[in-house]
């Protein structure tokens, strides 16, 4: 473990989610990742899983090289919000739910930077919800890190908009009576390009799914499921640890079947409705189940709620990779390509024309 890495309390142990080290063809090593951190101590509790996906994003950038003149990080209000701090980027600690906004002028007006969008459950979902799917549908070319810890973990424990009926909060005694939102069904209907699903303690998948975001063209929207170790711990311990992770989760990829349990159980589409299938009682095989097709709108609808129905919910996992990829133009493209014919007929414009209009009169 570095110095840096000591004095800014993130601790990294061989194997660990946070660490970044090998000397493969293409990896990264811990000291390229390490210049993309900033000289800022990280106030995280101790334990928080946002230190493994600062890691990874770290990672990430540094694979791709890019000078770090060129990368932005807008963030809104919460936990994860802190994330500008401590990159040694370009970046902006916003004000709540209002980073979708500040991101896309950013985007709009700064073509060659690379925008990171970091937020939380509670920043993206409330208060700033709204922002969140006009972002989606105009498609701005940015990365939105959507971490979601199903609760308010700065303001001390309230549940949020993604927590799950009947959770017991410090605003919620008795137990929350509101539906929560589904982060990726929600943005499945506000027509996201890219739809994705990872978490924090698995550092591989995470980095995978942190470069396809990167890559695609247009809004990427990946969750990531993050442990708050203090108010809502082990909230999605099912899907991570060594026990009863196989059983719980399925990995798409795309142009693969969808299994799981370590290869024995699958899903198949009855219909449209998905089943669960076991190959150990011969009653089904892997020429019968559901080939994901991450260009496959349909699909994707009945993917990203695999988990609601409740006739199913202990029979289906959750699924975590790229749900869903649609190539599209981006706000900003349509918008320069605008901007440009405006030019082209009209030469630069006279702003004061443009704001008195076109039915004009004068008073005698």
């Amino acid at each position: 473990m570095s110095a840096s890495q000591r004095a800014k309390g993130v601790t990294v142990t061989s194997g660990a989610a946070g660490a970044v080290t090998s000397s493969a063809a293409g990896a990264v090593t811990s000291s390229a990742a390490e210049k993309y951190s900033s000289d800022q101590q990280v106030r995280w509790c101790p334990g928080c899983g946002d230190y493994s996906i600062l890691k990874q994003v770290e990672s990430v950038l540094a694979q791709h090289g890019r000078p770090k003149e060129e990368i932005v990080f807008i963030s809104g209000i919460g936990c994860s919000s802190r994330f500008p701090y401590y990159l040694d980027t370009f970046g902006m600690h916003s004000i709540h739910g209002r980073a979708p906004a500040i991101a896309s002028g950013m985007r709009s007006v700064q073509p060659d930077l690379s925008v990171w969008l970091i937020t939380g459950d509670g920043d993206s979902l409330s208060i700033g919800g709204n922002h969140l799917i006009h972002l989606l549908r105009r498609n701005v070319d940015l990365n939105v890190l959507l971490f979601n810890n199903e609760i308010y973990g700065l303001t001390k424990g309230q549940y949020s908009p993604s927590s799950p009926e009947g959770a017991i909060s410090r605003s919620s005694p008795m137990g929350s009576t509101d539906h929560p939102f589904n982060p990726l069904a929600l943005s499945k209907g506000a027509d996201a390009t890219f739809i994705a699903r990872s978490m924090d303690r698995d550092p591989k998948h995470l980095r995978e799914m942190l470069q396809r975001a990167d890559a695609h063209r247009g809004t990427s929207l990946l969750e990531i499921y993050q442990n708050c170790n203090v108010f809502n711990d082990g909230a999605f311990e099912v899907f991570t640890e060594k026990a009863t992770k196989p059983l719980n989760t399925v990995f798409v990829e795309h142009g693969k079947p969808l299994l799981f349990a370590n290869g024995t159980k699958g899903i198949k589409l009855d219909g449209m409705t998905p089943v669960a299938v076991d190959f150990s009682n011969g009653g089904a095989s892997a020429n019968d189940l559901w080939v994901h097709d991450e260009r496959d709108s349909f699909k994707a609808d009945i993917l990203v709620r695999l988990f609601d129905d409740p006739r199913k919910k202990d029979a289906l996992p959750r699924p975590f990779g790229v749900f869903y990829v649609n190539e599209r133009s981006t706000h900003e493209a349509k918008m320069n390509a605008q901007v440009a014919l405006a030019k082209q007929k009209k030469g630069d414009g006279d702003l004061d024309a443009l704001l008195r209009g076109e039915n004009v009169w004068t008073i005698a």
